[in-house]
């Protein structure tokens, strides 16, 4: 908390006198605290965070104003700063004492959080819940963090409070996969070929101790198949299982290995662009 010094003086025809100096110390009975209830986060999650405000002192605190930078960073330009979160409409909470009040009022600026009208009585705690979306600025490379701080004026002498919260991008896979055929229109003894695209949106890579799998059972059955990963040849027994009896067709564990997105941020706007990694898989036969 904040010492402060005192010191009077006498002037009397040009003379000055000074006193001693006191010394006293400021104290506030307000502090601030904030805490991320859920650690990480992905493209799109919402992320939950407490911010509690505590009142040890006798004084009350009437109209207080909570804001929250909401992870704002500066580009390496140095001069444009984007916000990583949104705050989620209508998300806001407020328990004085444990006990649910009123929704205070909240704006949101530039991305920027701020919550009105707060008051605190003594020796009470006041938590405000809130929900923040991980947005298009969001950094989502392996090993990335989101920090926010809140900040509360804490009142004549104490200056402003502040109290940080992390959070951590999510690292894991992300899977989609696709189908495609080719010719649309086939008769009987013509070939015709399946793609099946496989990407991966997350920061982490699908090796061959991962054990993935791809399956698909072809109608009508497909019979002389040959079978590419990426472009070469996948062989029969080690690479993939076939029934040309019921057209049921199954990677082996590990044989498809699908990369890590890649991630780069405009240096201009700031916005985060994905390229997922992808594997495709060609499926060749004659129907």
């Amino acid at each position: 908390m904040p010492t402060f010094y005192n010191q009077a003086s006498l002037s009397l025809g040009g003379q000055i006198t000074n006193s001693n100096t006191t010394e006293a110390e400021l104290l506030s009975g307000l502090t601030l605290t904030k805490t991320a209830i859920t650690a990480s986060y992905g493209a799109g999650d919402g992320v939950v965070y407490a911010v509690t405000l505590t009142n040890a002192g006798g004084s009350v605190y009437t109209n207080l104003t909570v804001t929250d930078d909401l992870g704002a960073y500066t580009l390496p330009d140095g001069t444009t700063t984007v916000v990583p979160l949104t705050y989620a409409d209508g998300s806001i909470r407020l328990y004085l004492n444990g006990i649910l009040q009123t929704p205070p009022t909240v704006t949101v600026v530039d991305g920027q959080l701020t919550v009105t009208g707060i008051d605190l009585p003594a020796n009470g705690t006041a938590t405000l819940l809130y929900e923040a979306t991980a947005n298009g600025f969001a950094p989502l490379a392996a090993g990335s963090t989101i920090t926010n701080t809140a900040s509360v004026l804490g009142g004549a002498g104490i200056g402003t409070l502040t109290a940080e919260a992390t959070v951590t991008a999510d690292e894991a896979p992300q899977l989609t996969i696709a189908k495609a055929v080719c010719p649309a229109i086939v008769t009987d003894n013509e070939e015709l070929t399946y793609t099946l695209i496989v990407q991966n949106l997350g920061n982490t890579p699908i090796n061959a101790t991962d054990g993935l799998t791809v399956s698909d059972t072809f109608s009508p059955i497909l019979s002389n198949i040959t079978v590419t990963l990426d472009g070469a040849p996948l062989a029969e027994g080690t690479g993939y299982t076939y029934d040309d009896t019921t057209g049921a067709f199954t990677t082996l564990d590990g044989a498809v290995t699908v990369p890590a997105a890649t991630y780069t941020q405009d240096p201009v706007t700031g916005a985060i662009v994905t390229t997922p990694g992808v594997a495709v898989l060609t499926i060749t036969g004659t129907v």
